[in-house]
C-alpha cells in the first residue's frame, strides 16, 4: 500500500488534467480522477492506474465523495459556463475534507474588472480557494495554450491557411505552452507543497512568437505552405458554430472573442517566455514546432489529396454560409454581469503590478 498522499485531478479528461494524472501516476503517487462519463479517455486513465471517479463535479455531494481519504487535489474547473460555481463547490468539499494542498489552474489574463465573466469568476475564485483554514495552495496560470492553435490544423492542412483573429502577422505576442508542460509545473506543484506553497506560476513555451512563425511552424510540420489570415471575430465565431469542437459552448465562444481582443493588445507578451516549466516542471519546454509534429504524427487524416482539399473548400464554405453568433446577445440572454466599466489586462495597474510587466504595445481594432 502507498505511503504517498492521494491526490485528486479534477478535469481529469481535459487538456491538463488528463496530463496531470498520468506524470503523477508515472511518479508512483496514487491518483483518483473525477471525469464525467466512462469512455476511451477514462479507460486509459485506469490502466495507467488511476481511480476513476465517474460523477458530476458541480454537485457537492458528488465532489464530497470524491474527496473522500484524498490529501491533495488539482483544481480544474471545465471549460464551461458556471466555472465560478464549480470553483465553490470545489471549495466547500476541500474545507470540509480538510485537504492540505490544492493546485489550482488559473489563468494569466485573471483581473477584478476584466471583460469577461469567466475571468473574473476565477479572479473570485482564487480568493476563495485561499479562504479554507490550514490549506497551502500553488496556482498555476498560463496563457493562450499551444494547444488553442490546433482548432484550426486541418484547414491549414488542406486549404493552406492559419485562419484566427489575432492581428498584424508580424507581431510577437504569444509563447505557447504545451498541456505537458502545464502539467509538469501543477504535478511538481502537488508533490512538493512545501516547496511551491504560496507560488504563482505562468508556464510558457521556449519563446515569443507571432502569428507569422506560427503558421510557417505549421507548414514545415505539414510539408506544405500555410500562411495566416488575420480574420474578424465575427468569422472566427462562424468558424466555431460551423465546425465546433468538443467542448463547445455559446457562452465560451462569447468570452474568447475578449481573450481574442486581449491577445492583440500583448497582454500574452508581457513578461513572456518564462523559465517556470525548466525550473519548476523540471523539462524543457517544448517548441510548438514539436507540438505540432507530434500532433501531425498521431493523425494521419491531416495528409491531404485532392479529395480532402475538395472537403476543406466544402468545411470553408460551411463557415461563410453560417451565420455568425451574437456575442452580446448570448450574453445578455444568460443574463451575464455586465460591468459599467470593465477593464482588460493591461489597462488594471493591479495586474501590471503583480505581473511585474509594462503594457506591450497595443494593436486595436475596430469591433466587428
Amino acid at each position: 500500500m502507498s505511503t504517498l498522499p492521494k491526490i485528486l485531478v479534477t478535469s481529469a479528461a481535459g487538456k491538463t488534467g488528463r496530463h496531470v494524472c498520468l506524470q503523477l501516476l508515472e511518479k508512483g503517487y496514487p491518483v483518483r480522477a473525477i471525469v464525467r462519463r466512462s469512455d476511451s479517455r477514462s479507460e486509459e486513465l485506469a490502466r495507467a492506474g488511476a481511480e476513476i471517479h465517474v460523477g458530476n463535479q458541480y454537485a457537492l455531494s458528488e465532489m464530497r465523495k470524491a474527496m473522500d481519504g484524498v490529501q491533495r487535489a488539482y483544481q480544474c474547473a471545465p471549460t464551461a459556463p458556471n466555472g465560478l460555481h464549480f470553483n465553490a463547490v470545489f471549495t466547500a468539499a476541500v474545507h470540509e475534507a480538510r485537504l492540505e494542498h490544492v493546485v489550482t489552474l488559473g489563468q494569466w489574463l485573471s483581473s477584478v474588472d476584466h471583460p469577461s465573466l469567466f475571468t473574473r469568476e476565477v479572479y473570485v475564485s482564487d480568493i476563495l480557494i485561499r479562504m479554507p483554514a490550514g490549506l497551502s495552495v500553488t496556482s498555476v496560470n498560463p496563457g493562450w495554450f499551444a494547444d488553442n492553435y490546433l482548432m484550426v490544423l486541418d484547414m491549414a492542412a488542406h486549404l493552406g491557411l492559419f485562419a484566427m483573429p489575432l492581428g498584424r502577422g508580424d507581431r510577437k505576442k504569444n509563447a505557447p505552452p504545451s498541456n505537458e508542460d502545464i502539467a509538469s509545473v501543477a504535478v511538481a506543484s502537488l508533490i512538493d507543497p512545501e516547496l511551491h506553497s504560496g507560488k504563482t506560476y505562468r508556464p510558457t513555451g521556449p519563446e515569443l512568437l507571432s502569428p507569422d512563425e506560427i503558421a510557417g511552424a505549421m507548414g514545415r510540420a505539414l510539408g506544405r505552405k500555410v500562411s495566416y489570415m488575420d480574420i474578424s471575430e465575427k468569422m472566427m465565431t462562424k468558424a466555431l458554430r460551423a465546425h465546433p469542437p468538443s467542448n463547445y459552448s455559446e457562452a465560451a465562444v462569447s468570452q474568447l472573442a475578449l481573450y481574442a481582443e486581449e491577445y492583440r493588445r500583448g497582454a500574452f507578451a508581457v513578461n513572456a517566455p518564462t523559465r517556470d516549466v525548466e525550473l519548476v516542471g523540471g523539462r524543457i519546454p517544448e517548441t510548438f514546432e514539436s507540438i505540432v509534429r507530434r500532433t501531425v504524427a498521431a493523425r494521419p487524416d491531416l495528409k491531404t489529396n485532392l479529395f480532402k482539399r475538395l472537403g476543406g473548400l466544402a468545411a470553408f464554405a460551411r463557415i461563410v454560409l453560417t451565420p455568425a453568433l451574437d456575442v452580446n446577445r448570448i450574453q445578455d440572454m444568460r443574463d451575464y454581469v455586465r460591468l459599467s466599466a470593465p477593464s482588460f489586462s493591461q489597462d488594471t495597474p493591479e495586474w501590471l503590478q503583480t505581473h511585474s510587466g509594462k503594457p506591450a504595445a497595443v494593436e486595436h481594432r475596430q469591433a466587428s
